[in-house]
């Protein structure tokens, strides 16, 4: 089977983009990575891109008059690596009608949290953590979904809980999150790019091996 030819959005430091990689070198994922997109240009994701010798490119969005250009803009440069699955790797800007129609059914996001709790509007990175502190929940997450033209309200791929403890800050609850986002991101493009994912309705149907 042909590695399935990926995109990336990405909009920090890139360290679920550096799982993806890791276990695209390793073997374990079918894919290649094509191109990483940073709205940010000191988005340390763009280096970790260049050192793995991926093309990357930044995208400043003050550059184009309105939302739409700037994401037919993307769209251009994903279709001219001919990619196949767009992951949003800890991407900050709410995609267009037309880019996700483009790519419907073929884009990838990691929430850092047990959607439909702490998602959509407002709730990302960060402020998902101290929302989930502030609110006094005992268990949180992440989660792995298919991206449609809501916020945050595609069909779930994968999701796994991980426990609020009581000594537990914005930096501990981060971190013990983020954990689990590399392991189910890369275990869901994984199912991916093997042809094991089939969307029914609100459910992805996951063919186990």
């Amino acid at each position: 089977m042909e590695p399935t030819r990926i995109g990336v959005l990405i909009s920090g430091g890139g360290t679920n983009l550096q799982a993806i990689m890791d276990n695209i070198k390793d073997g374990n994922i079918n894919g290649k990575i094509e191109l990483i997109i940073s709205n940010k240009e000191n988005a340390y994701g763009l280096v970790r891109g260049r050192k793995a010798n991926i093309d990357t490119l930044y995208l400043d969005r003050k550059q184009f008059k309105r939302e739409e250009e700037y994401n037919l803009e993307l769209v251009k440069n994903f279709k001219e690596k001919n990619v196949q699955l767009i992951i949003l790797a800890g991407y900050l800007r709410v995609l267009s009608k037309d880019f996700i129609q483009e790519f419907s059914g073929r884009i990838i996001n990691i929430h850092p949290s047990l959607i439909p709790s702490f998602c959509g509007k407002g709730f990302y990175g960060e402020r998902v953590h101290k929302a989930v502190l502030d609110y006094g929940v005992k268990i949180t997450g992440a989660t792995v979904h298919f991206v449609d033209e809501g916020t945050d309200t595609g069909p779930i791929i994968l999701q796994e809980a991980v426990k609020v403890e009581d000594r537990d800050n914005l930096d501990t609850l981060k971190e013990k999150v983020l954990e689990v986002e590399h392991k189910i991101l890369v275990q869901a493009v994984k199912l991916y790019c093997e042809n094991r994912l089939s969307i029914e309705g609100r459910k992805v149907i996951i063919k186990w091996e």
